[in-house]
């Protein structure tokens, strides 16, 4: 986007470059970060630095995700930063699952934009993951759709259709995906690949399943499909997700994760 003449001075008027830091600073719930074109940080917020158990900024500024966060996640974030940085792609609003240091999980929306030079080449990027906040069941707005929620949290190993879920809640497809989006920040789909995820990952570290089998048992029609959905919202295939945490979960090292656990209370491994 091109600033009016009118914004650019008073861009130029300023003391220092304005990155948004110290306002993305106040906000516990949200991960701020600027990259430049290597992908190595170059302005972090407070709230990264706390969920990657730093003591300071300094610790990660000029440091790269993959040099920051243990393997297999430190690749996997590095891997997205690429598909930004080489081909100028943007993220938005991509549901995401991440895991906490203490062996929990939390569920955040991700967005992750090229920033541009004078020449018009990547310089670099610019993103944010956001928290999912705890839904308040007993609000008048959720009890409107709570029938439709439960639909989804006991039939989602079946083909789930927007339209059918708008009938079952008595409403129009587009008033269900104004009211999800209004309680849960999720639309329709994102709400349903939550629920189906956060099935197969508790089938993954308590039973030893076959991958193609959980994945038919969460909603999807093959093997293949099921891994790709999970890579897209974990970093990781499903059978690099159970060697990861299955054996440490076994032995009582690594607590089993709970769906209801929020994302505030535990120290998250973010890109």
């Amino acid at each position: 986007m091109t600033l009016p003449r009118a914004d650019i001075k008073f861009f130029s008027q300023l003391a220092e470059p304005f990155t948004g830091e110290a306002l993305f600073d106040c906000l516990a719930d949200t991960v701020f970060f600027i990259k430049n074109q290597r992908g190595e940080y170059v302005v972090v917020n407070q709230t990264l630095v706390a969920r990657c158990g730093r003591r300071n900024k300094l610790e990660l500024l000029g440091r790269r995700a993959d040099q920051v966060f243990p393997s297999p996640f430190g690749t996997s974030y590095r891997a997205q930063d690429e598909r930004v940085l080489r081909g100028g792609g943007v993220i938005r609003n991509q549901l995401e699952l991440h895991f906490y240091t203490t062996g929990g999980r939390g569920w955040c929306l991700t967005n992750k934009l090229p920033l541009y030079n004078h020449a018009g080449k990547v310089a670099g990027l610019v993103g944010i993951s956001r928290d999912l906040q705890a839904v308040n069941e007993g609000s008048e707005d959720y009890s409107s759709i709570a029938r439709v929620v439960g639909y989804m949290q006991t039939r989602f190993e079946e083909p789930l259709r927007v339209r059918d879920l708008a009938k079952t809640a008595g409403l129009s497809p587009f008033q269900l995906e104004q009211r999800l989006r209004k309680i849960f920040q999720l639309t329709a789909g994102q709400l349903i690949q939550k629920i189906r995820m956060d099935h197969a990952v508790e089938r993954l570290l308590s039973t030893d399943e076959a991958i193609a089998e959980i994945g038919l048992r969460c909603g999807y029609s093959d093997q293949s499909a099921f891994t790709r959905q999970f890579r897209k919202a974990s970093g990781l295939s499903p059978l690099e997700y159970r060697r990861t945490f299955a054996a440490e979960n076994k032995s009582s090292k690594l607590p089993a994760p709970s769906s209801r656990e929020h994302p505030s209370r535990n120290l998250q491994l973010l890109s």
